[in-house]
């Protein structure tokens, strides 16, 4: 399996589709489908039968899986989206760090 350059809770920008120049925070990774979904992006509407949880039913809306191709990650110190690299920190731990300012990233 992959490893991804993006996990859940980063910010990313997205680059293709219709919510394409959007921003928003990772929810979720899907590794098998190489999708995540962002909060926010990629809205669709669901229509639901009623259920026990939902006794109403209706139309609801929520976030589509995007494929991870077309997000950046964006730099917290810029807010540019930038490329991910991954090194080993002092202590011997290996860290993600973007790539246009070096910082490194949680």
């Amino acid at each position: 399996m992959a490893k991804f350059k993006v996990k859940k809770g980063d910010t990313v920008k997205v680059l293709a589709g219709e919510s394409k120049g959007s921003t928003g925070r990772i929810v979720r990774v899907i590794p098998k489908m190489n999708r995540v979904v962002v909060e926010g992006v990629n809205m669709i509407k669901k229509h639901q039968k009623p259920s026990a949880a939902n006794p109403q039913g209706g139309i609801a809306e929520m976030e589509a899986p995007i494929h991870i191709s077309n997000v950046a990650l964006v730099d917290p110190s810029t807010n540019e989206t930038t490329r991910v690299g991954r090194k080993v920190d002092d202590n011997g731990n290996v860290v993600r760090y973007a790539k246009k300012s070096g910082e490194v990233l949680s």
